[in-house]
């Protein structure tokens, strides 16, 4: 009797409707072939943009998986309506491309939220939110950028798409193209491959930061800010993009971080950094941080930070990092 009621309790627990094992595999392996059309959508979306054509081969050599298994996902693809193939070549539908800006959409939110919010290290955002990018709707999503301030670009200079689906063409070119001596803004980092995107954070780069080439050949790179020079192999500096300064930088330049300034020394607001985005740049024009506002530090607090400025008759307190990103001019 013992082993028939056992025998019982393990065919529910293995066929149980949506929670026996037999579903809960089912669900996992459905979640998986999902992450997988998604991925390969993005691989030819990301062709696209580059006026390239996808392949087999290509999708293979990207998600890593045999030439069988490619076969039977481009297939499943095609069944779908997501892709049209033309002998080798690979490209997307108009559903295809829809779903595929879906997922790109979320996975550059998810960079942005854990950049700005979770204020998790940029070598690891990536990562983190190619694990996330599969799991949000479309309602989801459109909470996660309103929550976010609806920010433009992810943490590494990429465009967003926007909910209606259209997105900005990237701005910049390879630094290794740029011509020396010659100002530049650092407008994208390149985050693949890894090792190349954590050799230039190692260095110290980052998006926003304004330099110069002052030397180049064969072996290296050295870029300058003014301040610290970055040195750089060719194939690393590649990946570090790079667009002509903005007429309002004549301003910027006259300024100097909030954060530099000296207690109860008055400055007036010049613009805040361009790596200011979505809901962390909200936030600081909610507070009143806006072009021509008198602002000056009123309290140091014994630890250094956070520290408390005066703006609009308002005592706010910010962190270092935050108030760096404020540029001012001092009265």
């Amino acid at each position: 009797m013992y082993y028939f009621i056992a025998a019982i309790a393990v065919v529910i627990l293995v066929f149980l409707p949506r929670i026996g094992l037999l579903a809960l595999f089912k669900d996992y392996r459905a979640a998986k072939e999902r992450e997988q059309v998604e991925d390969a959508l993005k691989h030819l979306l990301d062709r696209e943009n580059q006026g390239r054509h996808a392949t087999p081969e290509s999708i293979a050599g990207t998600l890593d998986l045999s030439r069988d298994k490619v076969t039977r996902l481009i297939e499943k693809m095609e069944e779908q309506g997501l892709i049209e193939s033309r002998g080798t070549d690979l490209s997307l539908t108009t559903s295809g491309e829809r779903w595929a800006l879906h997922v790109v959409r979320a996975h550059r939110l998810w960079e942005r939220y854990l950049a700005d919010e979770a204020r998790m290290p940029l070598n690891r955002i990536h990562g983190e939110a190619q694990k996330r990018e599969h799991s949000l709707t479309e309602a989801q999503l459109n909470e996660l950028d309103a929550a976010l301030g609806h920010p433009t670009r992810d943490p590494h200079g990429d465009p967003i798409p926007s909910r209606e689906g259209k997105m900005n063409r990237a701005e910049g070119m390879p630094i290794t193209a740029w011509q020396a001596d010659r100002p530049a803004r650092i407008v994208h980092l390149e985050d693949e491959p890894t090792l190349a995107y954590q050799q230039i954070l190692a260095v110290g780069l980052r998006l926003g930061q304004d330099i110069r080439i002052i030397e180049k050949n064969q072996k290296r790179y050295i870029l300058s800010d003014g301040e610290s020079e970055y040195k750089l192999a060719p194939a690393v500096a590649s990946n570090v993009y790079v667009a002509a300064l903005p007429e309002s930088e004549v301003l910027k330049r006259e300024a100097i971080p909030l954060a530099e300034l000296l207690q109860d020394q008055r400055a007036q607001i010049v613009t805040l950094d361009e790596s200011v985005q979505g809901f962390t740049r909200r936030r600081f024009l909610d507070l009143g941080l806006t072009p021509g506002t008198t602002i000056y530090p009123e309290l140091t607090n014994f630890f250094g930070e956070p520290r408390a400025y005066r703006v609009r008759g308002t005592s706010i307190a910010l962190r270092n990092d935050q108030a760096s990103q404020i540029w001012v001019k001092p009265i």
